[in-house]
């Protein structure tokens, strides 16, 4: 099933080279039909298809999808809008990015998926080092599976840069313990947007990941 058009595509491109107000609202109806309402089908049937598999799923698309509003408060780029679509499929939806899940970015450069564990807070980063120095063969095996490492490579996030004493010894034995977000990612070229199988491709990418995504959502629940 094909959801979204060309016209997807060269929205955001011509948005990059007319990145004010002006624009946009000149572009407003263009937005909502070529972008806002066809991305919201997409990320609909994409919540229908993981619920096949996670009833636990109790979601909307309205509670994925970002703003294509950029936060321009502290940041010295000054342009209003995003220059890509992104939703974030989980459990707790965009409000709470600590929960794991799918993401997915598209703009006219790539197709981004990610997914792990991206901003636990103190107690859910305690809750998962502990897990994984408890057990951490089993975590060493989803990080190691192969298709997982075919498909995102390693897991990303950054680590701490002094070990307090009480985990030295177990990060010794396992190093991801010393790190402070748990995800992972990888590109696909932009031709996958307009494609009949894109549901159907990160769907796969899905079921890859979730595995890591159960072990992580246990660990912090």
């Amino acid at each position: 099933m094909q959801c979204l058009t060309e016209d997807f595509i060269s929205f955001f491109k011509e948005l990059a080279a007319n990145n004010h107000k002006e624009w946009f609202h000149e572009n407003k109806k263009r937005y909502e039909s070529s972008v806002k309402k066809p991305f919201t089908v997409f990320v609909g049937k994409m919540i229908e298809e993981i619920q096949k598999v996670d009833a636990n799923l109790m979601i909307e698309p309205k509670d994925c999808i970002l703003r294509i509003n950029r936060d321009i408060r502290f940041s010295k780029d000054k342009t209003p809008y995003n220059l890509h679509y992104t939703a974030f499929i989980s459990r707790g939806g965009k409000k709470d990015k600590s929960i794991p899940g799918f993401f997915v970015r598209f703009s006219p450069e790539m197709v981004g998926i990610m997914g792990g564990c991206f901003g636990p807070d103190k107690e859910q980063l305690l809750k998962i080092r502990t897990k994984i120095k408890e057990d951490p063969k089993t975590f060493r095996k989803l990080i190691e599976e192969q298709q997982f490492i075919e498909h995102f490579g390693e897991l990303k996030g950054e680590a701490m840069k002094r070990i307090p004493k009480e985990w030295q010894q177990a990060i010794e034995k396992e190093p991801y313990i010393a790190n402070k977000q748990f995800y992972f990612v990888t590109e696909k070229p932009s031709d996958l947007i307009l494609s009949e199988q894109l549901i159907e491709e990160l769907i796969g990418y899905w079921k890859i990941m979730q595995p890591l995504n159960d072990y992580l959502t246990k660990a912090i629940q």
